[in-house]
């Protein structure tokens, strides 16, 4: 239904036709003008803004990881950087990456269903060039790969994929488990061909040559987690009636932890011949003052002076100070 102008507007409208402002053709293309939003019924959005900033923050830290362990893995430094998250099919996505190229299926319980890792083929001829004592920094052709190939950059995989246990614990504990590996990614028929997927892409900087990474995750996966990908459970800050439940809890456990306790009286330094010649009834000279304070040793460190006492009809110390307790936390 056309908007309805109110008596002031209309006014106004009238009063810029009468001086010139506006010209009749003018107003007629604003009125001709629709507010229309294109959208596709064979591509629904599945996937919210909210979702698709969640797994953007979440392999945006695997990014990091992943990282430190490509670098640890080839001796080279080793930039990774989340390019893009966004939502595609998944016929989209196979049309997309090369063949052959290195399509690693795993799943990541308790997500339900496959999700595809791909590895680009410079990324892993690269990858295999300087594990095997080249530089990386050659061309490369493609061509079939071999089973030393796919040994090599299995291995390397499994570690990849390993570490999307740590990206994902602030949002969900998962387990990621390696099914097969495929080099031909039109054969992969895991998924309906306008099933909506997650396409998150990686760059990978491995000296002056940049290569990409794809991680897919199919909407059907996440779709009874879809809560854990907003934004205000992932940042939930517990209440204060939580906070103290919990610290009651740690207190209590922290309660009943043994220590072991010790008072030391002195010290006294004494020769092997002196010691050898020790009988009952002989007295030993400490280094201590009677009136110096005792220490109180907590797990072989000292932590309390004291001085001794009788409790009841047994032997004991009264804390007097705290050994340290002006030095900072941090020292």
């Amino acid at each position: 239904m056309a908007e309805v102008l109110s008596q002031s507007e209309i006014d106004a409208l009238l009063s810029a036709l009468n001086s010139g402002e506006i010209q009749p053709d003018e107003l007629q293309k604003v009125e001709d003008k629709q507010k229309v939003k294109l959208y596709d019924f064979r591509s629904p959005q599945k996937f919210s803004k909210d979702h698709i900033r969640t797994l953007e923050l979440i392999h945006d830290n695997y990014a990091r990881i992943i990282s430190s362990y490509l670098t640890a893995q080839v001796r080279s430094n080793v930039k990774v950087k989340i390019e893009s998250v966004e939502q595609t099919t998944y016929e989209e996505f196979i049309h997309s990456i090369q063949n052959p190229t290195i399509l690693t299926v795993f799943k990541m319980p308790p997500l339900a269903g496959n999700i595809l890792f791909e590895t680009n083929p410079q990324f892993v001829y690269q990858i295999i060039d300087i594990l095997l004592g080249g530089t990386g920094e050659g061309k490369y052709k493609n061509r079939e790969f071999t089973d030393i190939d796919k040994n090599i950059i299995t291995r390397i995989n499994e570690g990849l994929i390993s570490n999307l246990k740590l990206a994902w614990s602030e949002v969900l504990e998962v387990n990621p488990e390696i099914e097969t590996i495929e080099t031909n990614p039109a054969l992969n028929q895991t998924l309906a061909p306008h099933e909506p997927v997650a396409l998150i892409i990686f760059t990978i900087e491995i000296g002056e040559s940049r290569t990409y990474i794809n991680i897919c995750i199919p909407f059907i996966c996440i779709e009874k987690y879809l809560d854990h990908l907003e934004i205000k459970h992932w940042y939930h800050d517990s209440s204060d009636e939580e906070d103290e439940v919990t610290k009651e809890y740690l207190r209590m456990k922290l309660d009943s932890v043994q220590l072991v306790s010790e008072v030391i009286l002195g010290n006294a330094s004494v020769t092997v011949e002196d010691f050898l010649n020790l009988t009952v009834g002989d007295v030993v000279t400490l280094e201590r003052k009677f009136e110096d304070p005792l220490e109180v040793v907590i797990e072989e460190r000292p932590h309390f002076l004291a001085k001794p006492g009788i409790i009841g009809k047994k032997t004991g110390v009264q804390i007097i100070d705290i050994i340290d307790k002006d030095v900072d936390k941090n020292e």
